[in-house]
Parts: structure tokens; sequence; C-alpha cells
């Protein structure tokens, strides 16, 4: 039964990028990038709008969101700090996440996200446009590393899925 099942999942993943068979280790596969930016408008000063990117202050605005530590062993956001999430699609089990930057002067952060079967990064910079106004641009890239790569980060907006059949 576990054969077959194989077998059956195998055939459909070969079936559904044109019959042909690439690996990592095979010479004709090429690995893909996507990069999708949006911007948001936050009616707020960018003192107080930045920190709630970070990890732990984003419990306040995202329902759901429950990041558990992993290291340091404070919730404190630099770089190096790592936490993970529950995963969600795709059969994904949990995200692991990591400050990849963070520039607290120049209110910039990015995260490099990680699952069992693909990983993308997420940068958010803030930047002042009035004393009570702050523009939020965020930036999902997704990396594909195998055959049939689907990226769909956590949040749902509008730049948040790339599907692609790598060549």
């Amino acid at each position: 039964m576990k054969f077959t099942c194989i077998f059956i999942i195998t055939s459909l993943i070969i079936t559904a990028c044109g019959n042909k068979v690439q690996t990592m280790d095979n010479t004709t596969f090429k690995a893909e990038k996507v990069s999708q930016t949006a911007t948001i408008t936050v009616n707020d000063k960018i003192t107080t709008v930045f920190p709630l990117f970070g990890a732990f202050e984003e419990r306040k605005w995202a329902k759901g969101w429950n990041p558990t530590l992993i290291y340091p062993t404070t919730e404190i956001i630099e770089e190096g700090t790592t936490f993970k999430t529950d995963g969600h699609g795709h059969g994904e089990k949990e995200f692991i996440w990591r400050v990849s930057k963070y520039d607290q002067e120049n209110f910039l952060i990015q995260y490099l996200v990680s699952s069992e079967n693909r990983y993308w990064t997420i940068t958010i910079n803030c930047k002042p446009i009035a004393d009570s106004k702050t523009l939020a641009t965020v930036t999902y890239t997704f990396f594909g590393l195998s055959l049939i790569h689907i990226s769909e980060p956590t949040r749902r907006t509008p730049i948040s899925y790339a599907v692609f059949c790598l060549k």
C-alpha cells in the first residue's frame, strides 16, 4: 500500500511538469526566485508602527499569531532571534523563522522562513511619510528548490502567493 501511494504521487508530479524528472542533483535543474512587493500606509508614527512587525509584538494585531520562542531565552528582536509557528497548507506542520536582518535605526527587519520543503524571506522596511503616517514596504521572496514548488506565506495578502513549476 505504501509503495502504491508513493508511486501514484511520483507519477502525478512527473505528469504535472511535462514528464521531466528533475532533482537538485540533475544538471537540468534550475532553481528559481520570485519576489513580490506591496506597500501599505499605516496611520501612526514610525516609532509605534515598526515594532509591530516584530515577532512578538505582532500578537497585538494578527489574530491567531502565536510564535514559540527558540532563541534567545527572552522575547527580544535581534539578528538571530529564532521562533516557530504552526504550519498550514501543503502538509507542513511548522515554520521556523529567523531574524536575518534587523536595523532598528533604519526601520528594517527581514525574516528567513523555512519548512520541511521550502523557504522564503519576508523583508519589511518602514519610512515616515508624515508625523503620524508610516509607509511599510513588505517584500516576499520565494526560492524554488524542487521540481514542484508551491509557496504560500503565513499571511494571506495580495502578494502572498507564488505557484510555479520549475523547468
